[in-house]
C-alpha cells in the first residue's frame, strides 16, 4: 500500500469532514436520487475519516481509545449509509428520521468526543480546536438528553450550532494547513 503524506492526509480528512455533512442534503431537499447519494457518499467518509487517522493517533496511551473511535464512527457511518437506503424504500423512509435523531446522534457524538480527545493528546491540531471540539459536543450531548426529556426551544437547537461551526473551522484548517508537526514529513 502506497504511503501518503501526512500533509496529503490532512487534506483528506478535512475534505471528507465537509463531505460527510452531505447527509443533510436530503432533509434540505427532499430529492430521493439526490438523497441516496449523498447519504451514501457521507456514510463512506464518516467511515473513511478514522482509518486516515489511525495510524497517527494509534501511539501511547491513544491505542484503545483510537480503536473505540474507530468502532463509534464505523457505525455512525452504517447508520447513515442506512438512512440513504431508507429513503429508496417510500414505506420505510420515515424511520430515517429515527434513525438520525434517535441513534446515530449518539455515534456521532461519541465519535466526536473521542476524536477531539485524541487530537488534544496528540497536538496535531491546535489545542484550541480540540478544546472548541470537546465542549462543543458536550453541548451537543446536554441537548440531546434535554430532547429525551420533552425540552426543546429555538435557544437550545442553537446549541447545535457549535459542533457544527467547529467542524467547518477544522475542515478548512486541516485543508489549508495541515497537522502540526516538526519533522518533514507534516
Amino acid at each position: 500500500m502506497t504511503k501518503i503524506s501526512n500533509r496529503l492526509r490532512a487534506s483528506f480528512v478535512g475534505i471528507l469532514m465537509l463531505v460527510a455533512y452531505a447527509m443533510l442534503t436530503y432533509s434540505a431537499t427532499k430529492n430521493i436520487a439526490l438523497g441516496v447519494i449523498t447519504d451514501i457518499v457521507s456514510g463512506l467518509a464518516v467511515i473513511i475519516i478514522p482509518f486516515l487517522l489511525f495510524p497517527l493517533f494509534n501511539n501511547g496511551n491513544n491505542k484503545k481509545l483510537n480503536k473505540v473511535y474507530i468502532i463509534a464512527r464505523f457505525f455512525e457511518g452504517l447508520l447513515i449509509l442506512i438512512g440513504g437506503v431508507l429513503i429508496l424504500l417510500p414505506s420505510l423512509e420515515k424511520y430515517r428520521e429515527v434513525i438520525y435523531s434517535d441513534i446515530q446522534i449518539y455515534f456521532f457524538i461519541s465519535g466526536a468526543l473521542f476524536f477531539y480527545i485524541l487530537f488534544y493528546r496528540t497536538r496535531l491540531i491546535p489545542v484550541f480546536i480540540s478544546l472548541w471540539g470537546i465542549v462543543a459536543t458536550i453541548l451537543l450531548l446536554a441537548v440531546t438528553i434535554l430532547k429525551l426529556f420533552g425540552i426543546d426551544s429555538v435557544a437550545l437547537q442553537m446549541l447545535f450550532l457549535p459542533i457544527a461551526l467547529n467542524e467547518l473551522f477544522l475542515a478548512v484548517w486541516l485543508i489549508v494547513k495541515g497537522f502540526n508537526f516538526v519533522n518533514s514529513d507534516g
